[in-house]
């Protein structure tokens, strides 16, 4: 009989994935066994490998499929304006929501590219390019409109992406900065750090909104 939407099947696999992220990033992914997946979502080992043929394969679903959520993520905030401005802003918010709502799977992602093969390795950093050529192209538009000032685009992103995607480090929900904090004041510092003409709390203020419903 075909698998029904919302099985146990269904509900055992995203289980697993659940529990397999906290433990990798626990752990990190060469100590998590198998064995020790199974007992914590309460299943044999031998189970797994229904779902996952393979411990990598389980590790890539896990990096590929937070990577796709990401580019989704962009692709419903992606505002309609052409305006840089306003195209960063929302770059801003969406990747510090997305990945504070993530924080685990950000941790695996971004520490454990190491374990993959030379070929699924390509396809995570083909994403990853995919969707740091977006913030490129924010940039890009904005320096030669004389929004932004901008020596080196490439570099300028590296240090957007590593700055924006740290703050899964420190940050802690209910402590003394809500989400939506954190957002305005790092929007703040990505427009200085660009350099840009425009007064930046006009910018800024739409990313005000209630983002401290988000799950995490």
């Amino acid at each position: 009989m075909a698998r029904t939407t919302g099985s146990d099947g269904e509900k055992t696999e995203a289980a697993v994935r659940e529990a397999a992220v906290s433990l990798i990033a626990r752990l990190g992914y060469e100590a998590m066994s198998m064995r020790q997946l199974a007992a914590k979502v309460g299943v044999q080992a031998a189970a797994l490998y229904r779902y996952f043929p393979t411990k990598e394969d389980l590790l890539f679903t896990l990096m590929r499929e937070h990577m796709e959520g990401l580019l989704k993520a962009w692709d419903r905030t992606r505002p309609a304006s052409d305006d840089p401005a306003a195209r960063l802003a929302a770059y801003v918010e969406n990747h510090i929501a997305f990945h504070i709502a993530r924080r685990h799977a950000t941790h695996v992602s971004n520490m454990e590219l190491r374990s993959l093969s030379p070929e699924r390795l390509t396809r995570i950093l083909k994403l990853r390019t995919a969707y740091e050529k977006e913030l490129r192209a924010i940039l890009r538009d904005g320096a030669e409109a004389g929004i932004f000032e901008i020596d080196d685009v490439g570099l300028t992103a590296m240090a957007l992406i590593q700055m924006m995607t740290g703050v899964i480090v420190w940050f802690r929900p209910g402590e003394r900065l809500s989400i939506a904090e954190v957002t305005t004041t790092y929007l703040s510092m990505t427009m200085r750090l660009v350099g840009a003409k425009i007064d930046t709390f006009s910018v800024a203020r739409p990313v005000r909104r209630a983002r401290d419903a988000v799950a995490l």
